[in-house]
């Protein structure tokens, strides 16, 4: 089962590096927002409204309809210093900080270009916004000019968002044929992941906390897609064709640089991440599958063995690969705490139209070798506390509930851990003996099996307690995750003491 509180689906790829910076795949040292030249067949084509393939009227891409702001290219932390010397410009530490306004306010990141001087903004033209309807963005004090500008932006493109996601991989691959390889052969795998984990970093800019912490993950996790800093800005140049095209209201100048600024910032955040990691980890592990146990006629339970030493929490997550489908990654559980043999096991359900968990249930043996991207998850245990634990677990939601039961048990700790167990029906609590057996083993846990039709495993939540000293975890379905995240707040456990899967990522990575 899924555990993601901080994901989102990417480029995928089995490349190394067939990365294009530039014009045409070309990397010939100009900026990706540099002017493009035009050709001497005349101007761009001119847009046409409202085709979602992000074609014009004779069945071309249509290129963006003028040049957007220069920017520097990117590049690692080294490559940046290098080149900053080398021009003789003030490095990061030696910016002031009166200079610009980063989207990341504290990063310690390259610094966003200047915002334009006031004699250049007096020629922009900003969308009307009606002082007397502000929008929410604009209701907040400490929201950053450029988080309006952005936020504004996402409000318009919102209802045409399948529009926007089309063109922008249209732009994409046709500006850079060679990235369509990255990708699934099948785009509907893909749906919007790309471009919506890009929004949502723009989206919450102003969050530099959490924000660097999720791009830092985002960008170690992308090194399994053979993602390359060059890749950055042929994204970043989709990204701006596509909401130039469509936010037809509140697009200028102004808000160009803002999303030009907060792109560059969120790509640098993840490049430098990939770099340091690339120091101290593989881009992916291959592992062989050991065991396949069915437990249902569509749940399984796999267990396999990493090439190399495989680091991990207890309660965390990874993405896999099978050789079935190359390029189509999921997310799913560490069904156990780490092992002195390192073997990992996943609890697998097949569901319709799931590529990759039917592959994983109906056909994976022993001796086929899967890959695995790098450890990610915050659904941990904090061991410096002495809460109990209270764990919801779903269908394959108990996989990592597992593992924090053992974990909690592997420290030697006497805490209490309370676990629900949610099933559908007695058919779909696969995995009751082992958790009973644990029961058995150590005093201080208790399970309850909670079916549907017999109870509902809110109420049954609700019965039990109190739960004022216990921290809570969930893993399961997105609609027990919701009932549960409201009985829990419901009964006075704080937001901050919920732990949970993403909704967002089970949601994109169901199959």
């Amino acid at each position: 089962m899924l555990e993601a509180r901080h994901t989102m689906d990417a480029p995928t790829t089995t490349s190394a590096d067939n990365g294009t910076s530039g014009e045409n795949g070309t990397n010939d040292g100009g900026g990706w927002f540099s002017p493009r030249k035009r050709g001497a067949a005349g101007p761009a084509t001119p847009h046409t409204e409202g085709r979602a393939t992000g074609e014009d009227g004779e069945g071309r891409i249509a290129s963006p309809s003028r040049p957007v702001a220069a920017i520097r290219p990117v590049g690692t932390g080294a490559d940046r210093a290098s080149a900053t010397q080398s021009r003789g410009v003030p490095g990061p530490a030696e910016r002031n900080a009166s200079e610009a306004r980063a989207p990341l306010a504290g990063a310690p990141y390259a610094p966003m270009p200047p915002a334009p001087a006031p004699e250049a903004a007096a020629h922009q033209s900003a969308a009307p916004i009606s002082p007397a309807h502000p929008t929410a963005y604009e209701q907040d004090i400490n929201a950053s000019p450029d988080a309006i500008l952005v936020r504004r932006t996402m409000a318009e493109i919102g209802p045409v968002a399948d529009k926007v996601t089309s063109y922008f991989y249209a732009l994409l691959f046709v500006r850079h044929p060679d990235l369509r390889a990255m990708f699934p052969a099948a785009m509907d795998t893909q749906r919007d992941r790309l471009l919506k984990a890009l929004l949502t970093a723009a989206e919450h800019m102003d969050n530099t906390a959490v924000l660097v912490d999720y791009l830092r993950h985002l960008g170690r996790g992308h090194r399994k897609y053979g993602t390359q800093p060059a890749h950055y800005p042929a994204v970043g140049e989709a990204l701006i064709g596509a909401l130039s095209r469509y936010a037809t209201t509140t697009w200028n100048h102004e808000t160009e640089a803002a999303w030009v600024r907060t792109y560059t910032t969120i790509s640098q955040v993840m490049i430098d991440a990939a770099a340091e990691n690339e120091r101290h980890a593989p881009a992916w592990w291959h592992a062989e599958v050991v065991s396949h146990d069915l437990r249902t006629p569509d749940i399984a339970v796999i267990t396999v063995r990493p090439d190399q030493p495989y680091p991990f929490l207890a309660g965390q997550y990874t993405s896999l690969e099978t050789p079935w489908w190359p390029r189509i990654w999921r997310h799913y559980s560490f069904a156990g705490a780490p092992r002195s043999d390192g073997l990992l096991s996943f609890h697998v359900k097949a569901v319709p139209a799931g590529w990759v968990s039917n592959a994983l249930v109906h056909h994976a043996r022993p001796g086929d070798v899967l890959r695995l991207g790098p450890p990610a998850g915050s659904m941990t245990v904090d061991h410096t506390t002495d809460s109990g634990l209270l764990c919801l677990g779903g269908g394959t939601g108990i996989a990592p509930i597992k593992a924090l039961v053992e974990d909690v048990a592997e420290h030697g700790e006497r805490r209490p851990v309370e676990v629900f167990y949610g099933a559908r029906s007695d058919h779909d609590l696969y995995d009751i003996d082992t958790m009973l057996r644990l029961q058995q083993s150590h005093p201080w846990l208790h399970v309850r099996p909670v079916v549907d039709g017999r109870a509902q495993l809110p109420d049954a939540v609700r019965e039990y307690g109190p739960w004022n000293e216990y921290d809570a975890y969930l893993s399961g379905p997105i609609g027990m995750i919701r009932s549960g995240v409201d009985a829990l707040r419901g009964i006075g456990i704080p937001f901050d003491r919920i732990r949970h899967d993403s909704l967002e990522d089970l949601v994109a990575a169901a199959d």
